[in-house]
């Protein structure tokens, strides 16, 4: 069997009103990211258009769309893969990368060689200077489309030839965001109703504000929900600290992205000066990129991005975590409905997996481009035999969410 087509798309979906979900408090769709917000639960930005940036931190631009990559490869013998390589924004660019880089280098594999296919593309760009980044992003979404084929083809789920099944159920976090105590907490009452027993606060505010929505949160969901905060990176050293401690008295899980994670001697600090874990992880995409970090635990719990890394570097990263006893919570944030699918099957075959990262009210508008439903049941994603990835692409409502140009 052999790889005979490489089709990429890049795809924009509007978000619409995915915060209207029946019975969902207003905002409530802020699950997966900062960007999932409506403007007026935002700190101020500037707006270039189809995308914006936050103009009280110097952290990532944003698009006002749901935006990704998704790969399809082809065999001989009829068999179609799909993967996504997570692209929040400028998808055209993930796509150039899989038309003009990325084809030459799997027309013609064995499917069945994926992990020879992973290590030859990515060291055809390493020596030019891309160890990381939208590169390694195609490489991603490829290695997903594989995993699918070999599934397909043995009429296997990918998380039996990934590992094996180690659980039959995923547990899921649901996000959300906001910046009045008051209604972060109502957000979160909601989710609950939904199943979910762990939640996460994306927030985009000072330590002390920080504090009071987790006070609020803590007050209104009780004490048997696991709660965690993300502060994508507005902390410093010090105030991390400060603001660990507070949560560690609400009994929080984790403190999630506290500073810079390019300063690994200050992410170790905070570690270490804290009971509670620290999360970190989905930027990097490679091993290679997170030794470091490891040999000097900077972190407690890893969250890399299986959008980002692939299956394939996925459970060699989870590898290189089970060896620092470092449990794995699989980030998602904004990737599309075949990273969530690929995250499920990774999760099911990680033997150091905790927990992973869903947005409750985004998954129908993500997974609109799939021909049944694929959602999770009060909080968690039931692992199936469905062969491949467990999902299947209508490539007429993918055509039509496809980029122009």
């Amino acid at each position: 069997m052999k790889i005979t087509d490489l089709r990429a798309y890049s795809i924009r979906i509007d978000k619409g009103d995915a915060a209207s979900s029946v019975g969902a408090p207003s905002n409530s769709a802020s699950g997966d990211s900062p960007s999932f917000r409506p403007p007026e639960d935002r700190p101020p930005v500037d707006d270039f258009g189809d995308y914006f940036i936050d103009q009280s931190a110097f952290t990532s631009i944003y698009s006002h769309h749901h935006e990704t990559t998704v790969v399809r490869l082809e065999t001989d013998t009829g068999i179609v893969g799909w993967g996504e390589a997570q692209s929040p924004v400028a998808p055209r660019v993930t796509r150039t990368i899989f038309e003009e880089l990325i084809r030459p280098l799997v027309i013609g594999r064995d499917p069945f060689d994926i992990e020879a296919i992973w290590t030859r593309a990515y060291g055809a760009m390493r020596e030019r200077g891309h160890p990381t980044g939208f590169y390694i992003d195609a490489l991603a979404g490829m290695d997903v489309a594989l995993w699918d084929i070999c599934g397909k083809a043995t009429g296997k789920p990918v998380h039996k030839l990934a590992g094996g099944r180690y659980r039959d159920k995923i547990p899921l976090y649901a996000g959300m965001g906001g910046t009045d105590p008051s209604e972060v907490a109502d957000k979160a009452e909601y989710h609950v109703g939904h199943g979910y027993q762990a939640l996460k606060l994306h927030l985009l505010v000072d330590r002390d504000g920080v504090a009071d929505i987790a006070a609020a949160v803590r007050e209104r969901v009780g004490p048997k929900i696991k709660l965690m905060v993300d502060v994508h990176m507005r902390q410093t050293v010090s105030s991390s600290i400060e603001l660990g401690r507070k949560l560690e008295a609400l009994d929080f899980t984790w403190l999630e992205s506290p500073i810079d994670p390019s300063d690994i001697p200050g992410q170790a600090e905070i570690a270490r000066s804290l009971d509670m874990a620290v999360a970190i992880g989905e930027w990097s995409r490679t091993r290679y990129e997170m030794r470091e970090a490891f040999e000097r635990r900077a972190y407690d719990i890893v969250m890399h991005d299986i959008g980002r890394t692939g299956i394939t570097e996925g459970h060699r990263i989870a590898t290189l975590a089970d060896t620092h006893n470092i449990p794995v919570a699989p980030h998602v944030g904004g990737g599309g409905i075949l990273a969530v699918a690929a995250t499920v099957e990774f999760s099911a075959s990680c033997p150091n997996f905790m927990i992973m990262e869903h947005s409750h009210d985004a998954n129908a508008m993500k997974a609109s481009i799939l021909k049944e439903p694929y959602e999770p049941v009060n909080g968690y994603f039931h692992v199936t035999d469905t062969p491949g990835l467990g999902v299947e692409v209508d490539e007429q409502k993918l055509e039509e969410a496809r980029f122009p140009g």
